[in-house]
C-alpha cells in the first residue's frame, strides 16, 4: 500500500522517531498526521525501515527536474533546458516524454516515479524457493523460532546453500508482507507474537521516567573470567512473566549452560529475590561467583540478594548491543511450552534441553576457538 500523503522528508522523520522508540501516536502528533496513517505506514513496512537509496550523480536530481518543469512552463526548448543543466538534450527529452510530456510533466511526481523504478526489488529467497518456504512454515507452526530454524537448516543442508536461509530473512519475510512468501498469520507462532518489528530503543524508552535501579554494578565490571566462560560459577538470569503475578525465573550457568527454573508466585522484588536466594545458596561455593541480570525492577532488592548469597549481581546496559544476558533461548522455549507460565509443578533444576541449534553451535564454536 502506498502512502502518498507522506513526503520523503516526513517518512525519514517518521523512521527516525520510530527508531528512537516513540509510539505511533507520539509520532503522529509530532508530524501533524492522523495516528491511523502513521500506524498503517509502520505496519505495512513491518516496522522495518526501508534501505535508503543513494542517487547516482548521472541521474537527474529533484532540483534539476524542477528546473525542467520551470523551463517547460516558460516555453523553452529541450536544447535550451539541457544547456542550462549541463545535460544532453536527449536526456531531457527522454525525461519529459517518460513523465507526461510538455503539458503533463510535474517535477515531484517524476522524481517519485524514478525513485520507485530505481528500487528494482530482488525477489525474496523464500519466494524463489517454495520448498524452503514450506519447510520454514512447518517449523514455525511447530513453535520453532527463526534462529532455531536457521541453525537447523545450516546443519541439515551443509552442501546445499539454496536450502539455507538466515533468521533475519525469515523475520523480514514475516513482517514485510510485500515479499509474498510467508503469511502474516504465522507471526502468532513467534514467541513475541508480534507482527511488526519494534526498535531496540522501544524497551528502554518504555519505562523511562518511572525510576531506575539504584546502586547497581555495571556489566563492564564483571570479572574477565566470566567473559571467556573458562571458569564455571558465573550465571545469567531472566524473568518469564505469566498470568496474573506469576512467573518463572531462569538461571543459566555460562560455562556448562546448566539451567535452573525457579517458580515464582509473584514478580515483585521481595519474593523474587527470596526465591532466587533459596536456590542459589544450595549451590557449592565454587559455583557461586556472579549473576548477570537485565534492568528489570524485580531485582530492586539486589543488594539484599548479594548479602544473603555472597553473589555479586552485574546489570546489563539495555542500550549496548550484545550486553543483555544470554538467557533468551531457554526463556523463550520455556514460554512456548508453558504459555501461561503458571508454576503448577515443582521447581526444577536440570540441564536444559531447549537450546536452539544455532545457540549450541555458537557455543561449540566459541569453545573450539578458545
Amino acid at each position: 500500500m502506498g502512502h502518498p500523503r507522506l513526503t520523503e522528508q516526513y517518512k525519514a522523520d517518521l523512521w527516525d522517531r520510530y527508531g528512537r522508540g516513540e509510539s505511533a501516536s507520539a509520532i503522529a502528533r509530532a508530524l501533524g498526521r492522523h495516528v491511523v496513517t502513521v500506524a498503517e505506514f509502520i505496519r505495512d513496512a513491518g516496522g522495518i525501515r526501508p534501505p535508503r537509496l543513494c542517487r547516482s550523480d548521472v541521474r537527474l536530481s529533484l532540483d534539476e527536474r524542477e528546473e525542467i518543469s520551470r523551463g517547460l512552463a516558460a516555453g523553452d526548448s529541450m536544447r535550451a533546458i539541457a544547456k542550462r543543466l549541463g545535460r544532453a538534450p536527449s536526456t531531457v527529452s527522454r525525461e519529459v516524454g517518460r513523465h507526461g510530456g510538455r503539458r503533463g510533466y510535474r517535477a515531484l511526481r517524476a522524481d517519485r516515479a524514478a525513485h520507485e523504478r530505481a528500487r528494482r526489488p530482488k525477489p525474496c529467497k523464500l519466494s524463489r524457493r517454495p520448498g524452503l518456504a514450506t519447510l520454514v512454515e512447518q517449523k514455525l507452526t511447530a513453535k520453532w523460532s527463526p534462529e532455531q530454524i536457521a541453525g537447523w537448516l545450516a546443519r541439515t543442508y551443509i552442501d546445499d546453500v539454496e536450502m539455507r536461509v538466515s533468521h533475519e530473512t525469515i523475520y523480514r519475510t514475516l513482517f514485510v508482507q510485500s515479499r509474498g512468501a510467508l503469511k502474516r498469520e504465522l507471526t502468532r507462532h513467534l514467541r513475541t507474537r508480534r507482527a511488526v518489528r519494534r526498535p531496540k530503543a522501544h524497551r528502554s524508552s518504555k519505562g523511562a521516567g518511572r525510576g531506575q535501579l539504584v546502586d547497581t554494578v555495571h556489566i563492564s565490571e564483571r570479572p574477565a573470567e566470566a567473559e571467556d566462560r573458562a571458569v564455571p560459577g558465573h550465571w545469567e538470569g531472566d524473568l518469564l512473566l505469566g498470568k496474573g503475578m506469576s512467573g518463572i525465573a531462569t538461571l543459566v550457568e555460562r560455562t556448562s549452560r546448566f539451567t535452573m527454573l525457579v517458580k515464582l508466585h509473584s514478580i515483585k522484588s521481595e519474593p523474587v529475590v527470596a526465591a532466587l536466594t533459596e536456590h542459589v545458596v544450595t549451590l557449592p561455593e565454587q559455583l557461586r561467583r556472579s549473576l548477570t541480570w537485565d534492568q528489570g525492577k524485580e531485582m530492586a532488592q539486589h543488594a539484599k540478594f548479594t548479602i544473603d548469597t555472597g553473589v555479586q549481581i552485574y546489570f546489563c546496559d539495555p542500550r549496548a548491543r550484545g550486553s543483555a544476558a544470554r538467557t533468551r533461548t531457554p526463556t523463550g522455549c520455556c514460554a512456548s511450552t508453558s504459555p501461561s507460565a503458571s508454576p503448577t509443578c515443582a521447581t526444577t533444576a536440570r540441564p536444559t534441553s531447549t537450546l536452539s541449534p544455532q545457540s549450541s553451535t555458537a557455543v561449540r564454536a566459541r569453545r573450539s576457538s578458545s
